[in-house]
């Protein structure tokens, strides 16, 4: 008898398992272009440094001619630690520095140029800036990035086929010289006397760097990982698709306006990446220390960068000493001040979140994922229903004007428009809209206190959400 009772009792907790089993909905099927690891590992970065520091700080130049002599390059206290932990204090998760330039100097000893620091009187000739940052870096715990120009002025081999050889060497040099890479910043500038006698071997280039840097994303005006946001103002459109059709771009695009937004439904993943500088120009002249951006521009320029789902590259131009400038580095501490008092607290903690359509079973696929501050877990609607709302009770009233939203970017870029409305004067009233969401959307609201509010989402397939936040912005 003991033996009977046991075999039914596991049949029936079997037939249970079956059926829940079968109430279990499989993850939605991406929809078009997902990025890649090394892809998603860049969307967590969402802000960092571009360091234009080369020979034009001391020729007072935004582009040289590749004419200079390596005697003129000689910062008096060059200190990578400086710029290393100003940009740790300012939130900044990385530096990307100009390793070459279109005149060809090299802030590394490289075998293959005479045009280096290794002929300079900076530290007798002995010196490396790349190594000195990549010790920096390691110590603040930031990724380090290199901006390397296939153009090369001072090269007496451009122009020619052989110069595609010489640069792989050189890049393989920085490659494999210096730790782990996150970026690798190509240029397609080309010098006009050469358009059309020196073509770049870009398939070859890109390989070096998968070769010795896997992790590396590549940008250029069209990827093959990131691209260029099509502006050096500092934002990117209000409707950003991380997707791109690649193959109709190229570096030097004259269809740079396109970069702005990306393609909807492009065939790749190809995300914005925004670069700006702190002041108007990107390397270092005098006369600009009282022109640097104010923190009030800078915050500016943060949300229509990371908060339009782009990653922000803001420059700092280091100056003759070697140092990032007092001027320049107030301004980012000012900012990191305004950022800080608004996102320091979520103030959706404890609300209650349902939504109109649900995806099988709830714990999976909830609106509760929504505030586990977990990137991994999302909220997923059910397949074919393009429209949900988010229906959003607050523990008590409570004043915002930012909203706060992130898409479940492994399953693709799902979601077209975004409208937030709160019910008050007996009607739901809209706040605050947007379109495109991607890796992160900031919407700035009318001010609003309330303990009620409905986020109603469209999408071009049935969306999915990983985040959502709700911040007070002052001033």
């Amino acid at each position: 008898m003991m033996k009977k009772c046991l075999f039914l009792f596991f049949l029936l907790q079997s037939s249970l398992l079956n059926v829940y089993s079968q109430n279990l909905a499989p993850a939605p099927e991406p929809a078009g272009a997902v990025p890649s690891a090394r892809q998603l590992a860049w969307h967590d970065m969402e802000y960092y440094a571009f360091v234009h520091f080369n020979m034009n700080t001391f020729t007072d130049r935004e582009w040289g001619n590749g004419k200079e002599t390596p005697s003129q390059f000689n910062p008096t206290v060059l200190d990578c630690r400086q710029w290393a932990r100003t940009c740790k204090e300012a939130g900044m998760k990385a530096i990307i520095i100009t390793a070459k330039h279109h005149d060809g100097f090299c802030l590394w000893p490289s075998k293959y140029s005479e045009h280096s620091v290794k002929n300079s009187p900076w530290k007798n000739g002995k010196g490396d800036v790349l190594k000195d940052l990549s010790e920096a870096c390691k110590e603040y715990g930031l990724k380090m990035g290199v901006y390397l120009s296939p153009w090369d002025q001072n090269s007496k081999e451009y122009g020619k086929p052989e110069y595609n050889d010489l640069f792989k060497k050189q890049l393989e040099e920085v490659l494999t010289s210096y730790g782990d890479i996150f970026e690798v910043w190509f240029d397609g500038a080309v010098g006009e006397e050469y358009i059309g006698k020196m073509v770049y071997d870009w398939p070859s280039f890109i390989g070096v760097v998968r070769k010795n840097q896997p992790n590396a994303v590549i940008f250029s005006d069209a990827g093959p990982d990131i691209r260029w946001c099509g502006t050096e103002m500092g934002f990117v459109n209000e409707m950003n698709y991380c997707t791109l059709n690649r193959d109709q771009y190229y570096p030097g695009t004259p269809k740079y306006l396109d970069l702005r937004s990306g393609n909807l439904q492009g065939s790749n993943w190809v995300p914005a990446e925004v670069d700006v500088s702190i002041r108007p120009g990107w390397y270092y002249h005098a006369a600009e220390d009282v022109l640097v951006k104010s923190p009030e521009k800078l915050e500016m320029i943060y949300y229509e960068s990371v908060g339009r789902g782009g990653n922000l590259l803001l420059n700092l131009p280091v100056d003759r000493r070697g140092i990032v400038h007092e001027n320049d580095a107030a301004s980012l501490k000012g900012l990191k001040a305004k950022l800080d008092a608004t996102f320091s607290k979520n103030l959706i903690a404890g609300a209650a979140v349902t939504a109109t359509s649900l995806r099988g079973d709830e714990s999976k696929y909830a609106p509760v994922n929504l505030l586990d501050g977990d990137k991994k877990t999302f909220y997923a609607a059910k397949d074919g229903v393009t429209t949900t709302t988010l229906d959003i009770k607050l523990p008590q009233a409570t004043t915002f004007n930012v909203l706060h939203l992130a898409e479940y970017l492994p399953l693709g870029q799902r979601i077209s428009a975004v409208k937030v409305l709160t019910f008050r004067n007996d009607h739901w009233e809209i706040i605050g809209q947007a379109t495109t969401v991607g890796s992160k959307r900031l919407i700035l609201l009318s001010p609003t206190t309330t303990d009620v509010l409905k986020i109603q989402i469209d999408g071009i397939a049935s969306p999915t959400l990983a985040e959502i936040g709700l911040y007070n912005r002052k001033g």
